[in-house]
């Protein structure tokens, strides 16, 4: 027997990354389009304050429990910037290339060595809108800004972020390798852990 649980997103990406995971402890995501619940606006000041507005968005129009990730890039020559506003971060209704380019304008002067950066996730499950202790599972992944886009696969930044790990960019990364190793895959198995507790 399956859980129904609604994904606060509208991101077709995220689903089928969530439905995938998930599906193995039993639940059965629904996006949140699909119950008519309009996104809600991100008013938080961290990706934890932003996660829990989501979910419990989706708790309170659906009834049902709500999953809900906030994630972005942190730089740490740019004291932890874009962070919450890696989305907008060239602007409202900024696009990945707008944001990239900003992104390097900002970095012209810092040195390769110091531009040290993470993407972060913060995802948070909640059983009912009043929950008064929701689930936060959180994860990151470590690279570098590199100056040149490499690669076709991910979106946002990927082409910008170099893994030494990898010897490549995320967007030169196999879509099943990086559902592995990225920020949002190492929240979603912490989380995965918790509810199967």
């Amino acid at each position: 027997m399956s859980t129904k649980v609604v994904l606060a997103s509208g991101n077709a990406g995220k689903l089928r990354e969530f439905t995938q995971m998930l599906k193995p402890v039993g639940i059965q995501l629904l996006p949140q389009a699909e119950l008519n619940i309009n996104e809600v606006p991100e008013t938080g000041l961290t990706f934890v304050e932003n996660a829990l507005i989501k979910a419990r968005n989706a708790c309170e129009h659906s009834g049902l429990p709500a999953i809900a990730d906030d994630s972005g890039l942190e730089v740490d020559a740019l004291f932890g910037a874009p962070g919450i506003y890696s989305a907008r971060f060239g602007g409202d209704g900024a696009s990945d290339d707008d944001n990239n380019k900003k992104l390097l304008a900002e970095l012209t002067d810092t040195p390769a060595s110091e531009r040290t950066a993470r993407y972060r996730a913060c995802l948070v499950f909640m059983r009912h809108a009043d929950d008064p202790v929701p689930i936060i599972a959180e994860g990151h992944w470590d690279g570098l800004i590199v100056d040149e886009a490499r690669g076709e696969h991910g979106f946002g930044y990927d082409p910008y972020f170099w893994l030494d790990s990898h010897d490549c960019t995320a967007a030169e990364l196999d879509p099943d390798i990086k559902n592995q190793i990225s920020h949002r895959a190492l929240a979603l198995q912490t989380l995965i852990k918790r509810l199967s507790r």
